[in-house]
């Protein structure tokens, strides 16, 4: 007897796109479906099978009645099992484009639906690993999961990230837990375009270290040779760190963490550039303010803020923001210099955010030429049926 047999049966409304899940969309939002009160009792995390509304089966799908996304497509393939020998097999198929991609294990190893696991984020540090199980089917599949990600990558620590805002879409708690083996007790040294950065995987944001903006700093890095630098929202010195390896007479880093800034600057001494590098903790658009106050200019300045536009709710006042961020940016900016403005939101989309940063420059009364627009790396795969896994964008300017 095939899995599928026992589950339970969920159904798409008449008016309800199947032609798309066909396709490849992941999700199936909680207004097209027939919600019956037997569906809404389903358990948030429970396997079902997903039927178009002529009851043809579809997909096996990862229900939860609290979120929005009502279900999240596993797989296609009815005669599936959803079990250890099943994520053995995507974690072995992500593991190889990485391994071909980079010579060393630090890199994003599962981007969610990009990489058939919806909602699961695995960024891979050396022996060590960290999961973000951001949707209910995988926290209640944890186990053959990480039991499987130990069998394939052969890390010795999975540790369990549950903070960030996904999470508490699902309904699912912020704890965040050693799963296997002892957390490293210091920050773990990772190397990337000649830089050296400090990653603490436990107390640090999200996973620990960005890997998504790999590809941006090394671009940053080729524009910084003999350029002062400053990096704005820092964090553990993304751009700073690559363009003092890049060959920048001074970099300065800028984030309102000091735990952040206290990493960056171990990264700094990992690498011998301290003597070259300064951070200046607080507030970025209050530096930003201050730094325009004081007269300062730079040959390239680099922001990248959080998320400004994390939800559709949020992207007016979002975009505003990322126009303020370029019109206190830009004036920093020493003639024939370069600006690099960059976005993670991905309810704002390309148009829309280079449409408010050319506005932010233009209302600082700059001319600009657009140079380089850039993107995650390939570690972090575009699904090109979901929108939201392209959400990283960079946009380079020479002012």
């Amino acid at each position: 007897m095939n899995m599928s047999s026992s589950l339970p049966v969920i159904r798409l409304k008449p008016k309800a796109n199947a032609r798309a899940i066909r396709h490849g969309a992941p999700w199936v939002y909680d207004n097209e479906l027939v919600t019956d009160r037997r569906t809404k009792g389903l358990t948030p995390g429970a396997l079902a099978v997903l039927e178009d509304a002529d009851r043809h089966p579809l997909a096996i799908v990862g229900v939860n009645p609290l979120s929005r996304i009502f279900a999240r497509v596993l797989d296609r393939n009815l005669d599936a099992t959803i079990d250890q020998a099943w994520f053995a097999a995507k974690f072995t198929r992500a593991q190889e484009m990485r391994d071909r991609l980079f010579g060393a294990p630090f890199y994003r190893l599962i981007h969610a639906e990009a990489d058939g696991l919806p909602g699961v984020v695995v960024d891979r540090f050396g022996d060590a690993v960290v999961i973000q199980p951001n949707a209910a089917w995988a926290e209640a599949l944890l186990e053959p999961m990480v039991a499987a990600l130990v069998e394939v990558t052969g890390v010795s620590c999975v540790i369990k990230n549950g903070s960030g805002r996904a999470r508490g879409l699902e309904g699912l708690d912020e704890e965040s837990v050693v799963l296997v083996g002892d957390a490293p007790e210091a920050p773990v040294p990772v190397a990337m375009n000649g830089a050296t950065y400090m990653a603490d995987l436990t107390g640090g944001q999200k996973t620990g270290l960005f890997y998504d903006q790999r590809p941006n700093h090394a671009f940053a890095a080729s524009l910084s040779r003999d350029a002062r630098v400053l990096d704005v929202f820092s964090h553990v010195g993304g751009f700073s760190l690559a363009a003092l390896a890049g060959g920048a007479t001074s970099a300065v880093a800028v984030d309102g963490s000091a735990a952040a800034l206290s990493l960056a600057e171990a990264g700094a001494r990992a690498a011998g550039v301290e003597a070259r590098f300064e951070t200046r903790k607080g507030d970025a658009f209050d530096v930003l303010t201050a730094l325009n106050e004081e007269g300062s200019k730079f040959d390239v300045v680099i922001c990248d803020p959080p998320a400004f536009a994390p939800s559709k709710p949020a992207l007016e006042k979002g975009l505003r923001a990322y126009e303020r961020v370029a019109r206190l940016a830009a004036p920093l900016v020493a003639e024939g210099g370069y600006l690099g403005l960059c976005s993670c939101s991905h309810a704002a989309d390309l148009a829309k955010f280079r449409t408010a940063s050319v506005r932010g420059i233009g209302r600082a009364g700059r001319a600009a030429q657009l140079i380089h627009t850039g993107f995650a790396g390939p570690d972090h795969p575009l699904m090109p049926q979901l929108a939201e896994s392209g959400y990283l964008k960079s946009l380079f300017f020479r002012l």
